[in-house]
């Protein structure tokens, strides 16, 4: 991978929605989190540069009265090693639902009573009632509780959203984008790009291959060996006909990428098109034909931490709103209704409701413009699968290493 010259703390500097961070007003739901004994506890967290955001992290330490306040930013697959292997460094893994199976396995969890947080009353429907679209543990809902009852969570969710593949309009037709396929189409040879997380590469190519008709995956989240062995033997041969321009695992370098045009299509994450758009590059997220990926992240407590009040205080600030406008303004969605009594009006309208912009220019989007790929119910109605744990991981990763040494 490339080195990363784009930077993210900046590009959150200039947006919007962190100045929300620092407006003072009426405690209620916004501060509930706040106890005077947090002073003597600290907060160490790890996860994506999606939470881990050193603004958010200093806000959240003012506005708790914690003592002290640290983050890391790193991939998924980095930290399930570090932590699998022992470390203590952390109280929570911000971590994405489907690899809470694994920290449950592994008796890591010490999970939250959804009772000691104030800020839960204002969760969505996604989190407390299945989808009868999915089989249970094929879905978030079942995913982040340890009991049927859901009185405890393994994992407090925070942000989520509908991955799709981000493109250059002016490079790339929009029908074609709208198709998995197109990453692995030849016409877009050594300009293409897909996320180094196995998990969600393994799963790209399984619908890819559903589309060609090479496949036919009811579930491309979870594959089985058979299903595990021809991806990776499409991959293979992809990657050594020169497909890929990157794989990349960084924010960075994936909107250094795409405003280049080094990079024409990829799977992407949406702040990072907007990212793009930001610089005044024509940049799109797509709609997509077979579906998005549907996943959720979020604070998952450690049993090795002497400071699991502050990450259930660390989860109930994210749940309060406003530190989840920064993340929506980006593109990502909140997974709490209290977003909207805090967040303008006018952008909650067109970030979740997909109505037009209103008002002046801002980070590439225009008066008029809409969100790609329209509302929140919307999208939430055009999900392929939720991520999840596969139950041939061992053989997944065994492939996934083939695919990194061919």
């Amino acid at each position: 991978m490339t080195s990363s010259n784009f930077s993210r703390r900046k590009f959150l500097q200039t947006t919007a929605g962190t100045a929300a961070l620092a407006a003072t007003g009426p405690l209620g739901a916004q501060q509930a989190f706040a106890a005077s004994h947090l002073a003597n506890q600290e907060l160490r967290t790890v996860g994506l540069s999606v939470t881990v955001q050193e603004r958010i992290l200093n806000d959240f330490k003012e506005k708790s009265g914690i003592g002290a306040v640290s983050g890391k930013a790193d991939i998924f697959p980095n930290t399930q090693t570090e932590i699998l292997s022992g470390s203590d460094a952390y109280d929570c893994w911000e971590i994405i639902g489907e690899r809470l199976a694994a920290m449950v396995a592994t008796d890591k969890l010490a999970p939250i009573e959804a009772s000691s947080l104030k800020n839960w009353a204002g969760i969505r429907d996604t989190f407390i009632t299945p989808d009868d679209r999915f089989d249970l543990e094929r879905q978030i809902v079942g995913q982040i509780w340890e009991d049927e009852s859901q009185t405890r969570l393994n994992m407090v969710p925070t942000v989520y959203n509908y991955d799709s593949i981000g493109f250059r309009p002016d490079l790339v037709d929009a029908e074609e984008a709208s198709n998995w396929s197109s990453l692995f189409d030849e016409k877009f040879a050594g300009k293409t790009g897909l996320n180094v997380d196995p998990l969600i590469a393994f799963g790209q190519a399984v619908l890819a291959m559903n589309e060609l008709g090479l496949l036919e995956v009811s579930n491309p989240g979870n594959p089985d060996a058979e299903a595990i062995e021809e991806a990776a033997k499409f991959l293979i041969a992809k990657k050594k006909a020169g497909q890929f321009r990157a794989l990349w695992g960084d924010f960075g370098e994936l909107v250094n990428l795409l405003a280049s045009g080094e990079m024409i299509i990829a799977d992407a994450w949406q702040p990072a098109v907007m990212a793009v758009k930001a610089q005044g590059v024509e940049c799109s997220y797509a709609t997509m034909k077979s579906g998005y990926r549907g996943w959720a992240i979020g604070p998952a407590p450690l049993k090795t931490s002497p400071n699991l009040e502050a990450v259930a205080a660390y989860a109930d600030y994210w749940l309060s709103g406003p530190p989840a406008i920064a993340v929506s303004e980006q593109g990502y969605y909140s997974p709490t209704t209290n977003i909207k009594d805090v967040m303008d009006p006018d952008k909650y309208a067109f970030w979740y409701e997909g109505k037009p912009w209103v008002g002046a220019s801002e980070r590439g989007i225009n008066e008029g413009d809409l969100r790609d790929g329209g509302s929140l119910e919307e999208r939430a109605a055009n999900v392929a699968y939720w991520h999840q744990w596969p139950d041939e991981y061992d053989l997944l990763i065994r492939k996934w290493d083939e695919f990194l040494s061919a």
